[in-house]
């Protein structure tokens, strides 16, 4: 089988590679499709060099079919259409046993802390798979983790319908919480740099701001009466979003910080302290989630060929991070099985 692996220096290479025969209680899966993103983006630039193995097959967003089951592995068919959601736990840390699993303190983030979906045929365990719909294509449930994100984000945030909220950085996972915050009823504005995206977003329906050309601060004073929204999504992972977040919330709002941050941030700890700000930390999903995504999904709430940007064969890997790293895209699938 073909598979593609970060070997390490920004590189990624698509070889022969062996299949991993199932444990009892693995399945092996049949890959259709895989979204990249941002976290994989950190991989091939080397910002997790000190936590993966490499080389590394990467790739959590997937769809595809069951292959095989392992011997103990009931409830399954093979035949089934399946995704998987990436986390592996421990069940026996504090937070496990707090009924935090997805946070588990030992979590083993498939595609990242072990071999990921860019694999044409991939073993995991049979406890991650979630059941798809029929009427849901393959196609379209590649994208049920990053909604999964969102969906997360967006209900750890208590976000009501009637709310306003900010969200900071208009890449495919803000994208993906406006549309999850838009079905929970709340207006939305997007603050985003970069015009490509902003023209993209708005043809989805939404309010945009360059906040590099307007005071962004004013123009949400204004949209909220001088209140200030009631929830703020940091998306950007840039340093000037955390400092101005707190600058577009109400007194006693919230702010969530849902983008991967390298390094400590500066943020306004007066302002906090001053407008009882609640500040959270969103990270992953639960099954929930999961579930939630496909509802939205296979509802059409949420317009799947819209936010799909591209599709690459395998063979393309590389060019397709190429233009995700580019900030052209929304989100960008890789046909596992497809020739080049």
């Amino acid at each position: 089988m073909r598979a593609a692996a970060y070997t390490g220096d920004g590189v990624v290479s698509v070889t022969d590679a062996t299949p991993t025969d199932p444990g009892p209680d693995d399945v092996v899966i049949d890959v259709a499709y895989v979204g990249v993103c941002g976290t994989d983006l950190h991989i091939i630039h080397g910002s997790m060099d000190a936590r993966v193995s490499r080389p590394l097959v990467f790739g959590h967003e997937m769809s595809g079919t069951i292959r095989e089951l392992g011997a103990d592995v009931t409830g399954w068919n093979v035949g089934d259409s399946v995704t998987v959601m990436p986390l592996d736990w421990d069940g026996t840390c504090p937070a496990c046993r707090n009924g935090n699993q997805h946070i588990c303190q030992n979590l083993d983030f498939i595609g990242i802390d072990s071999p990921g979906a860019l694999q044409q045929t991939w073993t995991v365990p049979a406890s991650t798979l979630v059941p798809l719909p029929a009427s849901l294509s393959l196609r379209t449930a590649a994208l049920i983790e990053p909604v999964a994100v969102a969906v997360h984000d967006v209900r750890r945030s208590e976000l009501r319908a009637g709310d306003r909220a900010v969200i900071i950085g208009g890449g495919p996972i803000g994208v993906l919480i406006a549309s999850v915050a838009r079905q929970a009823g709340a207006e939305i504005v997007v603050l985003e740099l970069d015009p490509a995206r902003r023209r993209m977003i708005e043809q989805l329906g939404f309010t945009t701001v360059d906040p590099s050309a307007t005071d962004a601060t004013a123009w949400v004073e204004e949209w909220t009466g001088g209140a200030g929204a009631d929830v703020v999504f940091e998306v950007s992972g840039a340093a000037a979003a955390v400092r101005s977040a707190t600058t577009f919330a109400r007194v006693r709002g919230t702010i969530v910080i849902v983008a991967i941050h390298p390094t400590p941030r500066e943020i306004d700890l007066q302002r906090v302290f001053w407008r009882e700000l609640r500040l959270l930390g969103a990270r992953v999903y639960q099954r929930i989630d999961f579930e939630r995504a496909i509802e939205l999904l296979n509802s059409d709430a949420i317009d799947a060929e819209a936010v799909i940007t591209s599709v690459y064969p395998l063979t393309g890997v590389t060019d397709a991070l190429a233009e995700l790293q580019s900030g052209r895209a929304l989100k960008i699938l890789i046909d596992v099985q497809a020739d080049a």
